[in-house]
Formats: C-alpha cells, sequence, structure tokens
C-alpha cells in the first residue's frame, strides 16, 4: 500500500529529504517582468488602465480603445498626444524607465497617472507588444516590436497607438483564470468610464469587433455625469462643492430614494485618479447611514482636490489605492461633505417651476401659475422660507401630538436619554400663533415647498397641494425624523447618561479587547461605559448606558471594543455619535405621532412647515421616504387628460 502524501515532509520547516539545497541567484530579466506582471496586470482591464493612464499623461483630446475577444486577443489604445521620440521608444519598453519622475521630491508629490514605469515593460512581457508614435515635430511614425526589438517606419498621424496582443500567451496558466469575453469586455469598458467620469475634457470612444460599444465626446462635468451614468443621476443627485482647509471636494451624491441595490455608482477620484480607499468608504458610509433603508447603496461621484504631499499614491503596483498623511482630516471632510449635501430640508430638491399648465382639454383649470420662487437655504439648519412660516420648539412639537383620542390609545412614552423627554399637552399649543391663513398664492408663489395641508388620508398620510401638483406625507415618518433631529441637537450637549450595575459583569477578554479598554477609557466613558481590568485576561463592565437599561452589557461592551480597535483614534468620535444617535432614534420612533391619529388641518400644516426646516427630512431615522411628489402632468396621465 503506497504511503499517504504528507505536503509538510519536504517543506523547508521540516529540511529537504532528497533534493538537494538550490544556490541563491540572481532571476532573469524576462522572468523579473513576468513576476511584475502578475501585480499589474491582472486581466485585460487591467492593461487599458495603465495603456490609458499614458494617453492622459500624453496630453492627449481624444482616446480611442479597440479590443478583440473582450481584450483577450488584441487591445489598441491609440491617442493624439505628445507622442514618444524614436531614440526613447525602447527606454520605454524597459523596467522602472518613465518620464514622470526623476527623484524623490517628485515621487512625494506625483502629479501624473501613471509614475512607477513598469506598466510596459510588465504588459510586453506576457503579451506580443508593439508601439507606434509619431511626436508633433517629426516627418513620420515609427513602430518597434517588444519582442524583436526592430524599430520601423509606420504611417499614422501625431500621437500614438500601443498594440497588445494575445495576452498571457507566454503564461498559460494565468490565461485560464480570465473570464468570458463578455465578461472581460465589461471590465475594460469599466476601466475607460472611470477615466471619462475624471476627464470631461477628453473624448473617448471604445471599439469592440468592428462595432462601437460607447462613446464620450468633451463635454462639461455635468454634462459628463449624465452621458456615463445617465440623465437620471444628474436628477436623482445634490450637487457637492465643499472646502475645508488645504483640501475641496466637488461632485454630486445620489439622493437616499435612489439608492441602488448594488455599489456600480461609486466613483472616489483624488486628484483625478480613481481610488477605492476604505478610510473614504467608511466616511461615506457614516454620511448616510440614517438616511439609507436596509442595505441598498448610495450613488455618488466625488472628486478631492488635495495637496500632492498630502496623499501617498506609491502604495500599489495598480496606483488604485492611497495613503493619506492626515487621515483624521480626511475623513472628517468628506463626511461633512456629504452630510452637509444630504442635510437640505424636505422640498429642497423640488425644481422651481410653475403649476403645470393644463392641456386644451382643462377649460376647467387655471391657465398658469406664477412662477415658484424658492432657493435652497444657504445653511440648511436654517429657517429660510420667511418671516410668514413659524419654528416650532420641541416643547411644542410634543405638545402637537400628544392630545389623548377616546377612540385611539396613545403610545407609552419613549425612554428618556439626559433628561429629554416629552413634555404633557397644553391645549392651546397651536391657539393664537399668529399664522397667516394657509391661502392658495402663498402655494403657489413657492414660499411653502410641501405646500398647504388639504385632508388626512386613512389616519397614515397626509394630503397637501403645492405648486407642482399633490405633496403626499407619512406623518409617522416625517414627524419621527422631526423628533430625532431636535433630540440630537439637544443631547449633543448633555452625553449620554450612565446607569451603575449594583454587581459588575466581568467577562473572558482578549488582549487586544484588554488593550483598547485601557486605551479608550474617555471615549468609553462618553458611551456611558465604564470598562476596567480585574485581570490579565478579565474585564468587568461597571456601567452601561441609561437608555439600555435591558441590553447584555457584555455584548454590549464586546461589540463597542471591537468598534473602536477598527477605528482609528480620529474616527473614535464618530463611533459615538453613532452610539448616541441610535438611542435617539429608538426615542425618536417611540415619541412620534402614530398612524389612525386624526390631526386638524392646523397640526398637517404645523407639520408640513416644521419638515421644511428639518435637516433631513426627505427621509425617516430608517431611510424610509417621508414623502412623494405627484405632479399635474403625471395626475393629468392618470385621467387621460389631453389625450
Amino acid at each position: 500500500m503506497a504511503p499517504l502524501y504528507n505536503p509538510g515532509m519536504n517543506s523547508p520547516a521540516n529540511g529537504p529529504l532528497d533534493a538537494p539545497r538550490r544556490p541563491i541567484r540572481e532571476l532573469p530579466d524576462e522572468l523579473v517582468s513576468q513576476i511584475a506582471a502578475g501585480e499589474v496586470v491582472e486581466r485585460p482591464a487591467s492593461v487599458v488602465r495603465e495603456l490609458v493612464d499614458n494617453a492622459l499623461d500624453a496630453g492627449a483630446d481624444q482616446i480611442t480603445v479597440r479590443l478583440v475577444a473582450g481584450g483577450i486577443r488584441a487591445i489598441v489604445v491609440e491617442d493624439d498626444g505628445c507622442g514618444i521620440p524614436p531614440e526613447e521608444l525602447p527606454l520605454a519598453l524597459k523596467r522602472h524607465a518613465t518620464s514622470k519622475i526623476g527623484s524623490l521630491a517628485e515621487l512625494e508629490g506625483v502629479t501624473t497617472m501613471g509614475f512607477r514605469g513598469e506598466a510596459l515593460a510588465a504588459i510586453a512581457s506576457v503579451s506580443e507588444t508593439a508601439i507606434v508614435s509619431r511626436p508633433v515635430d517629426a516627418t513620420q511614425a515609427r513602430r518597434l516590436d517588444a519582442r524583436s526589438g526592430e524599430l520601423q517606419p509606420a504611417a499614422r498621424g501625431q500621437g500614438t497607438s500601443i498594440e497588445v496582443r494575445e495576452l498571457f500567451f507566454s503564461t498559460p496558466a494565468r490565461r485560464k483564470f480570465l473570464k468570458s469575453e463578455a465578461t472581460e469586455l465589461s471590465h475594460a469598458v469599466e476601466a475607460v468610464r472611470r477615466h471619462a467620469l475624471a476627464r470631461p475634457d477628453v473624448g473617448f470612444a471604445i471599439w469592440h469587433e468592428g462595432k462601437l460599444v460607447e462613446q464620450w465626446r468633451r463635454a462639461t462635468h455635468e454634462q459628463r455625469m449624465a452621458d456615463v451614468l445617465g440623465a437620471d443621476f444628474v436628477d436623482q443627485s445634490r450637487p457637492v462643492d465643499f472646502q475645508a482647509g488645504p483640501m475641496r471636494i466637488l461632485g454630486r451624491a445620489g439622493l437616499p430614494e435612489a439608492a441602488r441595490n448594488r455599489s456600480d455608482h461609486q466613483y472616489v477620484y483624488v486628484n483625478g485618479r480613481y481610488v477605492r480607499d476604505k478610510l473614504i468608504q467608511h466616511a461615506l458610509r457614516s454620511a448616510y447611514e440614517d438616511v439609507l433603508h436596509g442595505q441598498r447603496q448610495p450613488a455618488y461621484v466625488l472628486f478631492i482636490d488635495i495637496e500632492p504631499t498630502r496623499v501617498d499614491v506609491n502604495v500599489h503596483p495598480t496606483k488604485i489605492e492611497v495613503r493619506f498623511r492626515e487621515s483624521g482630516e480626511v475623513y472628517s471632510t468628506v463626511r461633512r461633505a456629504v452630510e452637509r449635501t444630504l442635510a437640505l430640508p424636505a422640498g429642497a430638491a423640488l425644481p422651481a417651476a410653475p403649476l403645470a399648465t393644463p392641456t386644451p382639454a382643462s377649460p376647467d383649470a387655471p391657465a398658469s401659475a406664477p412662477q415658484a420662487g424658492w432657493s435652497a437655504p444657504a445653511t440648511p439648519a436654517g429657517l429660510p422660507f420667511g418671516a410668514q412660516q413659524q419654528r416650532l420648539s420641541l416643547a411644542d412639537l410634543s405638545l402637537l401630538y400628544a392630545r389623548e383620542e377616546p377612540r385611539t390609545p396613545w403610545a407609552a412614552p419613549a425612554p428618556t436619554v439626559s433628561g429629554l423627554s416629552p413634555a404633557p399637552f397644553v391645549p392651546s399649543a397651536l391657539v393664537d400663533r399668529g399664522d397667516p391663513p394657509m391661502d392658495r398664492a402663498a402655494v403657489l408663489n413657492g414660499d411653502w415647498p410641501l405646500g398647504r395641508a388639504l385632508s388626512q388620508l386613512a389616519g397614515v398620510y397626509v394630503l397637501a397641494e403645492n405648486a407642482h401638483g399633490l405633496v403626499v406625507v407619512d406623518m409617522h415618518a416625517a414627524h419621527e425624523r422631526i423628533v430625532y433631529e431636535r433630540l440630537k441637537a439637544e443631547a449633543r450637549a448633555t452625553g449620554i447618561a450612565a446607569q451603575p450595575l449594583l454587581i459588575p459583569a466581568s467577562f473572558a477578554a482578549t488582549r487586544l479587547e484588554i488593550a483598547t479598554a485601557e486605551a479608550r477609557q474617555p471615549d468609553l466613558h462618553a458611551l456611558g461605559l465604564d470598562l476596567s481590568p480585574l485581570g490579565p485576561t478579565t474585564l468587568a463592565v461597571r456601567s452601561r448606558p441609561a437608555a439600555l437599561a435591558d441590553a447584555d452589557p457584555v455584548e454590549l461592551a464586546r461589540s463597542v471594543l471591537h468598534e473602536l480597535a477598527e477605528l482609528a483614534e480620529a474616527d473614535a468620535g464618530h463611533l459615538i455619535e453613532r452610539a448616541r444617535d441610535e438611542l435617539l432614534a429608538t426615542m425618536a420612533c417611540h415619541g412620534a405621532v402614530r398612524a389612525n391619529r386624526r390631526l386638524t388641518l392646523e397640526e398637517m400644516n404645523a407639520l408640513l412647515r416644521q419638515m421644511e426646516a428639518t435637516e433631513r427630512s426627505e427621509q425617516c431615522n430608517h431611510g424610509r421616504p417621508t414623502w412623494r411628489q405627484l405632479t399635474m402632468k403625471e395626475l393629468d396621465a392618470l385621467f387621460l387628460r389631453g389625450r
């Protein structure tokens, strides 16, 4: 019987049995390039990305990508850039030969897309590569074959063409790992799409098997986003323009109600370079976390402009990862930029357009309506809708919806955090407030983006009329957000109250948990947790948040320690805010007006006015929409008016 195979019997750890020791030797240049190609060239899309990088660095105005078999059989990238002189063509195919940098100082402040000087050499080592280039002052082009080194005259205009054929022909094992032609084509198109979003001043065209697949002409940033991601993305997003010290963030952030099931419309650029950075992704998730429903993914295109010396792009061979010198500053700036954009009150996204003009088949409707004059406020936290609106205090809101009715029992009072709780009802809460009459002229003038209340439907929805048509409001979801934002504002100054435990809860902890508990004592106290070591492997929980009296203190402590261990020191403040906000969200949900609660028209209008003045009132705390707009055009279509 043959002995069982033991994969470790000839391993270096056990020592060789039969094989003699192999001497240390220098690897051949071709093998070194093929090893490097394993890091740089993963699939045809990697080749497309590197070649388009070079074309952009050459100052191209038009870049054309031609593919065969999804890029497996052939990739040709053509540009109209500055070209390469004939005497430099052989150098372009050598490892660590580049015109992008020449010193350590230039490496620390890279401003070009490429700089490592190894992409062309790596590509040439696993494919049949040729370069055809003509500089601006040359009378003809030259073609260099990478395998033979032969330099010949060629015909082409100013610029460079790089031909890559039979990718991975010299490493068949790598080629077996490639996917289908359709899959590889989609990855290659996505690689060009990422460049196209960042460079609207450059035209791009993608051909596959002789057919035009995608084409993006030179345009403005706004138009390029619409061309690449669709007009719906521009319509369902808000512009981002935020400056903080040496950093500026531009782009567009998708509205929460337009979130997708996939994260395929998420693009972040640092100094024009597409990156996937965990720090930035975490900052964006935190900015969207209490306005998204379930596991849906937001859409965004953000351009981060930062001093090149403050970011290290020489982190990964593919240049898709970066490292920031001040990571906490970048984190907070990205988060604030998106939060500020999403914090516009309800109705801020409505276009300033008049009420739809009735069709000829509607003689009974008014001929036209005045132009709406509302615009977004300079500071979202303010009340931008004129002196005719009254801001309700937290007590007013609590009084507004705390009225007892015989037919509908009121919910139990919300738990208290830091002394915050709804106040008892005073019948005169809305009496003699001096509110202006809810006349139609104010609605049509756009003074009230959410309009005037008309009625209540099924005890759940408020129906209102605004300058665009009909507004349907989920009164519980809307009031929940109003109470939540007000509680957050009031709780920032008081923190989270702690409840001491009569008997401390002890548990066996890892060394990382003990080290985190000792290093993050101020952060733990801010969360209402008191953790102290009882021994080298034991921690004791001596207090927990007062509002979580029913929570398991050990599980709560473990989860908080886990998150604190993963977050940097600069991000600990966000964890504290998130834990506090989760408590306040529970309070707001229990304290908001319930379904089947009958409201008067004055109460409905007060709710609409407060929505217009509350940040993030487009969604409730759980990410559900709080209101929907039905335009006159949509209503006319339901009844076939004008057809």
